[in-house]
């Protein structure tokens, strides 16, 4: 058996950043769209398009910033304001799973001595 963190900031709901809305960000980001990022990670556009508008009003400036499509298109790209917000979620995410992987190990070897016993 295994387990997994999930880092949650709870900001002011639906804004909380999670794992779902960070995977939205890099996505955005990698994709340069919100339908795109959508597409990828199989959820709506307008689930996708509300996660964001929740992310930008949360912040003082733009997290995503979007352009209108006509003849060149449109498209979203992260603000540095979204870059940032995103590179420090990974490294206090990384730096709480580092923390915590010894009392996992601990927790889970409790978890395997007990279904052992089933």
């Amino acid at each position: 058996m295994t387990a997994s963190l999930q880092v949650r900031i709870l900001l002011s709901a639906p804004a909380n950043l999670g794992p779902g809305k960070v995977r939205l960000l890099k996505a955005i980001g990698e994709t340069g769209s919100i339908s795109s990022a959508a597409r990828q990670l199989k959820i709506s556009y307008r689930r996708a398009w509300l996660m964001v508008d929740a992310l930008n009003k949360a912040f003082p400036s733009l997290l995503v910033e979007t352009s209108a499509g006509g003849i060149k298109g449109g498209g979203a790209r992260l603000s540095s304001l979204g870059q940032a917000v995103l590179e420090r979620y990974l490294v206090l995410l990384a730096k709480a799973e580092q923390s915590v992987a010894a009392e996992s190990s601990a927790f889970l070897a409790l978890l395997n001595t007990a279904e052992g016993r089933r």
